[in-house]
């Protein structure tokens, strides 16, 4: 049986985090495009070369590693500098992806892979998923929970918001969007009910056809 890949995404701070533990613990094979972004800022290699030479040394640490942080605060706000860093590391972390995916379905212990990527839409990564599900919460919760992760004042949280593909987009283009406002155990309730919808029932559906 094929295992259905879940493309996982949502707003800033909407608690996508908590779903994709909870899709861990169902029994999914959770890809953490973050982490697969890291393994190609390796210092000296080709993608770390292009990074240095678009934006120049001040990204980088003391060991040569990239500060992630300096390079967001740079590209922040300019679309212009968005839109290159884009084009530096979106293709290489595409493939990483792809691979990975590949890896998790040859491995065949897995009903679901779950791809947990904030930048889904705008990396094209949703090409990689069989269905997408968006993690979402009203904008006021958004700003206070932002707020509260990063310690960062009102508008500083209203201009990460903003610099994101707009939520209500996210949504109109979902498969199935879990709505974060309530109770861990309600999130946990909408999860396994897409969960029986999406993946349970898609394998019993394989299994009547063979």
């Amino acid at each position: 049986m094929e295992p259905v890949v879940i493309g996982l995404t949502g707003g800033i701070a909407c608690g996508k985090s908590t779903v994709a533990k909870i899709l861990k613990r169902l029994g999914a094979a959770v890809i953490d495009a973050d982490r697969e972004a890291k393994r190609l800022l390796t210092p000296h290699g080709p993608v770390w070369k292009k990074l240095v030479e678009q934006f120049g040394a001040e990204i980088l640490n003391p060991d040569q590693s990239i500060n992630r942080r300096r390079l967001g605060n740079m590209v922040f706000g300019n679309a212009q500098l968005l839109a290159k860093l884009n084009a530096i590391t979106h293709p290489g972390v595409m493939e990483l992806i792809a691979r990975k995916i590949q890896r998790y379905k040859e491995g065949g212990r897995w009903p679901a892979i779950v791809l947990d990527a904030p930048l889904l839409y705008e990396a094209g990564a949703d090409k990689l998923a069989d269905v997408v599900w968006v993690v979402a919460v009203d904008r006021k919760t958004q700003i206070d929970r932002l707020m509260k992760r990063d310690n960062i004042g009102y508008e500083q949280a209203l201009q990460r918001i903003e610099a994101q593909m707009p939520l209500e987009e996210k949504i109109a283009r979902a498969d199935a969007v879990i709505y974060n406002n309530g109770t861990r155990r309600q999130t946990r309730e909408t999860v396994l009910q897409l969960w029986q919808q999406y993946v349970e029932n898609s394998a019993g559906k394989d299994e009547n056809i063979n």
